[in-house]
């Protein structure tokens, strides 16, 4: 596949998403990426700002299968993955399919769930497949998880733990809209309190997953040159050594950033990464892989601000 068609599959994905969600494009370009990149979003924000709304639309676009887990507190591990159920007429175990077998995974409030639910996800995150009583199940080259979380000073929430943050490559903060952009949201979608139905939308699929392979293919012929390996790996090594930070980022980290950075510069049409690129996936893609240290956290200091003063110290390459 040639560039101009990746940068066109994000255009397209924009418009029709659009459709149906106000703004969110930054969102939604790392959410293409995400894909290309074969990695998960982490989206965080208050109830209310369309964060399953635009799980759903993107997923219809591109005509991946889609499926939704509602965590609760009492949500079981098999109630994710699935179970063998003894059947009495054949005297056999039958397996029945979790709602993980799809394609595009919608983990919605994923930490109202506790971490031992949490946890049945670790496994279909990295290695796409599942195991149930000692059988391992294929999950195929669409899978990709989108988890939705509140804010973890809410009531009822647990945090997850690091090795379930690691497996995704974003994390992504859904804000408020502007002003402007609630006033569109309103004068769309101000005479319903549901959902709205997507098949009121007459969305159009602008790619398949065969489509998406192809893309993946142009992702991985994207030039990394060596002063931006150079430039990936002194940011993520200085996030290890910056005093207000607990423990930095891993080098999985600074690979899983690589790779973002390969697909971003595919989506916008280049066949080469800059530093900007880097620059610009280097918060989603770190701030939930390090963590503050106590004293930084008294005095209000957040990741996204540690981060930014990394990337204004390291030297980017000109």
């Amino acid at each position: 596949m040639d560039l101009a068609t990746t940068h066109a599959i994000k255009q397209q994905v924009r418009e029709q998403v659009q459709r149906v969600v106000v703004g969110q494009s930054e969102a939604l370009d790392l959410m293409l990426v995400s894909l290309l990149c074969e990695g998960h979003i982490l989206l965080e924000g208050v109830p209310g700002t369309a964060k399953t709304l635009m799980a759903q639309t993107f997923a219809a676009c591109l005509s991946l299968d889609f499926g939704r887990v509602q965590f609760t507190p009492d949500l079981m591990p098999g109630d994710v993955i699935g179970t063998n159920l003894f059947n009495f007429q054949t005297n056999q175990f039958t397996l029945t399919k979790g709602p993980i077998f799809t394609q595009l995974l919608l983990a919605d409030e994923i930490n109202r769930t506790p971490p031992k639910t949490q946890a049945a996800l670790l496994q279909a995150m990295q290695e796409r497949c599942v195991t149930i009583d000692g059988r391992t199940y294929d999950l195929g080259d669409g899978f990709m998880v989108i988890a939705t979380q509140n804010p973890l000073e809410q009531e009822g929430t647990y945090p997850l733990p690091e090795a379930q943050l690691d497996r995704f490559l974003f994390k992504i903060i859904i804000d408020y809209p502007s002003r402007d952009e609630e006033r569109a949201i309103v004068a769309r979608h101000g005479h319903r309190t549901a959902m709205p139905r997507l098949a009121d939308f007459g969305l159009q699929p602008v790619a398949d997953l065969a489509t998406l392979i192809a893309a993946r293919d142009a992702v991985r012929a994207i030039r990394l040159s060596d002063d931006i390996v150079d430039y990936i790996v002194d940011v993520v090594r200085a996030t290890r050594e910056a005093s207000s930070l607990l423990y930095g980022a891993s080098p999985r980290s600074a690979n899983m950033l690589a790779t973002a950075a390969r697909a971003y510069a595919a989506v916008n049409g280049r066949e080469f990464v800059l530093p900007d690129d880097v620059k610009f996936l280097a918060i989603p893609s770190l701030r939930h892989r390090v963590l503050l240290a106590p004293g930084a956290e008294i005095e209000g200091t957040t990741t996204e601000a540690v981060i930014r003063r990394i990337l204004d110290q390291v030297p980017a390459p000109r």
